[in-house]
């Protein structure tokens, strides 16, 4: 379990912070009615996130069926801390929920990494029904007694290849080609089994690089692709979708237990629901996302992800080192079909 002090220069500002919102709170005109439980809630992104957006429509209708009890009070841009640091508040109950990503709550159970399997999800709709169908309800309740649990899952899209050049269509088209991949021992194999040579870099650099033939190309999702203008210099997007994030809608064990079992089970219910929302939302700013690539030039090239699939199965087998994560695996891929 990560303990506080691993992170107390963060957490002194963090309660700062915290303070402060409660101070607050209840304050101005946009002050919650007498009654209403405020649900303080860390986000480590924009107001224009579609993770954000679903947090909203969650809250409202939280707000609707509990009868003004509940309702999130959402801190987004990391007001209240970085993503180690809000698990760490919502743990301590410091603060009631967090959006943290999937390698976080690795560290507490590690069948989590099922989720972040290169071609664990044919596609992103495939990726939807794993996250809604219920088949990870065991899973997220396994850190019950960690301080936190689980109670939904967001997607944080799928990731693919761009390049200068060409597109990629197969394993072939990546020999010999230097992409840029987050710094992790994981993507730098999942590259090399796809064909290709994987390059730890900060995000930063990875303009630059392309543009100084350093790099072939990079992968992330389109929307990163666009609001970066990585298009200028890698203009050929080849959807192969190696790689789909999971984001974690985390909240506080004690607060869960102490609330009333009807207002619980609409709490669990609606924080299902929020994540078809955030799939909808995240379509819908995906088409934006490839329309202003393309009239600045990109190309989109649907791929054949099979081949690139055959090809990262040593990695996964690898990757699957207990019956409980080789379980979750068939779960998930009976979901393809």
């Amino acid at each position: 379990m990560l303990h506080l002090k691993d992170v107390m220069p963060k957490i002194s500002l963090v309660a700062t912070a915290v303070a402060a919102t409660i101070l607050l709170s209840g304050c101005g005109e946009d002050a919650a009615p007498s009654g209403t439980v405020m649900l303080k809630t860390a986000f480590n992104q924009s107001e224009n996130n579609p993770q954000y957006k679903a947090l909203i429509s969650f809250s409202d209708k939280l707000e609707a069926a509990t009868n003004g009890r509940y309702k999130l009070e959402i801190h987004p841009n990391e007001l209240l801390g970085d993503q180690r640091a809000s698990l760490e508040l919502v743990q301590s109950g410091a603060i009631q929920m967090a959006v943290v990503a999937n390698p976080l709550v690795e560290n507490f159970n590690k069948n989590f990494s099922v989720l972040a399997m290169p071609y664990v999800y044919d596609n992103p709709e495939h990726q939807r029904k794993v996250f809604t169908s219920g088949v990870l309800d065991s899973l997220f309740a396994s850190t019950k007694g960690t301080g936190f649990e689980v109670i939904t899952a967001y997607t944080a899209g799928a990731r693919s290849v761009y390049t200068k050049g060409a597109a990629v269509t197969s394993p072939a088209d990546m020999n010999g080609k230097k992409i840029r991949v987050m710094q992790s021992d994981t993507m730098i194999k999942m590259l090399s089994c796809m064909g290709g040579t994987g390059v730890p870099m900060g995000q930063g650099e990875v303009y630059s690089a392309i543009q100084q033939g350093v790099l072939d190309g990079a992968e992330n999702n389109e929307i990163t692709y666009a609001d970066l203008k990585q298009y200028e210099v890698a203009p050929y997007f080849s959807n192969t979708r190696h790689v789909m994030v999971a984001d974690l809608l985390v909240a506080n064990e004690t607060f869960l237990a102490k609330m009333d079992e009807s207002d619980r089970e609409l709490f669990r219910k609606l924080a299902k629901e929020s994540t078809q929302t955030q799939f909808e939302l995240w379509d819908k700013a995906l088409d934006g996302a490839r329309q202003t690539a393309k009239d600045n030039g990109a190309t989109f090239t649907e791929v054949d992800i099979k081949p690139f699939q055959e090809r990262c199965k040593p990695l996964q087998a690898a990757m699957l080192t207990t019956p409980e994560q080789k379980a979750l695996y068939e779960k998930i891929r009976e979901l393809a079909k």
